[in-house]
């Protein structure tokens, strides 16, 4: 039976709290790189591509006549957690170029978010039944503090994404996308993307409805190891550890057969976007730490394309805080070209 949203629904969907969804959204494609085919240096098998561990990485060569830099974010944590070196900052103030997986700053993102969260034809009521559906509507009203009606037509894995913030063990959270934003806008750079959100949407398109339902009860219903494993990957990802990462990331097993459309097609996409960039000029790439390790992630995708790329040692030091830090007046030290 069709379903048309009522005036009330068709109303409140632009209100809710979409840049959470974006964030947790990002976190689940963080997440679901599990099984990426990526590699730990605890043992390597002989097809397995092991990259170092950093964060930080300098990309040059193939004639390129500035170096460029990606680096490997967690889009969700702690504000106990984070940390914001003074190297990346430098490498970020002198970009002539910043992407992050999605343009942020775009001012029509949020509703097109909203209006390609909506399912056409089912609800989330018709994807489970009697008791599960009841269980979910609980649990929501708990989290998000709003009623299930809210969230009926939305595809599951925008709500899941809403959910997913609920991990943390925590009630005052940073993001590194967020902070590059506001870095963005102080210093007057503009932030592009190396995809498209209509992009990272039909992702998840690609995985039916009723599968994604699904997840979003186990997710529920195994919460308590979530935020186990979630604070682990922090514990490694603080480390830059990304052997440890990736094994703490393939313990998302409801994840397993998607990699292909979740990770190695959007790595292979990127590396085009990335070339044309880096031409240009020094440019900063900002993507989740589970895109840059293994086979096929972005580090040996760059490698192949003909790029030297190196790990980078970060510095928190008190006088590299000094020169890279806010001004009094709130706004960051300008470039030379800048000034």
């Amino acid at each position: 039976m069709s379903f048309q949203i009522t005036p009330l629904i068709d109303y409140l969907i632009p209100l809710l709290p979409m840049r959470y969804a974006i964030v947790g959204l990002l976190v689940i494609m963080m997440v679901s790189c599990s099984s990426s085919k990526s590699t730990t240096a605890k043992d390597p098998k002989k097809d397995e591509i092991v990259i170092e561990n950093a964060l930080l990485w300098q990309v040059s060569g193939k004639g390129l006549t500035t170096p460029s830099y990606v680096y490997g974010t967690i889009h969700m944590i702690c504000k106990e957690d984070f940390q914001f070196s003074n190297t990346l900052k430098e490498k970020f103030r002198d970009a002539k170029e910043v992407y992050l997986e999605i343009d942020m700053d775009d001012p029509g993102m949020m509703m097109k978010m909203a209006s390609m969260s909506i399912m056409k034809g089912h609800s989330l009521k018709d994807l489970m039944n009697d008791a599960d559906y009841a269980f979910l509507s609980s649990y929501v009203k708990d989290s998000l503090g709003m009623p299930m009606m809210l969230f009926n037509r939305l595809k599951p894995i925008t709500l899941m994404s809403l959910l997913y913030t609920k991990v943390l063990p925590c009630s005052n959270s940073e993001s590194y996308e967020q902070t590059m934003m506001t870095m963005a806008k102080q210093q007057k750079k503009d932030i592009k993307g190396l995809e498209r959100v209509e992009d990272q949407m039909g992702v998840f398109d690609k995985i039916p409805d009723s599968v994604e339902a699904q997840m979003i009860l186990e997710m529920i219903r195994k919460m308590p190891e979530q935020r186990t494993q979630f604070a682990e990957m922090v514990k490694a990802y603080k480390n830059e550890d990304l052997g440890s990462l990736s094994e703490e990331m393939s313990e998302s097993p409801e994840w397993r057969g998607y990699e292909d459309i979740l990770l190695v097609n959007r790595n292979r996409n990127w590396i085009p976007v990335m070339e044309s960039a880096m031409k240009t000029g020094s440019s900063l790439f900002a993507v989740g730490a589970g895109h840059l390790p293994g086979k096929e992630g972005v580090i040996h995708l760059l490698r192949q394309a003909g790029y030297t790329v190196t790990p980078m040692k970060q510095t928190y030091g008190e006088i590299a805080s000094n020169q890279f830090s806010p001004m009094p007046n709130g706004k960051w030290p300008l470039t030379n070209a800048q000034q």
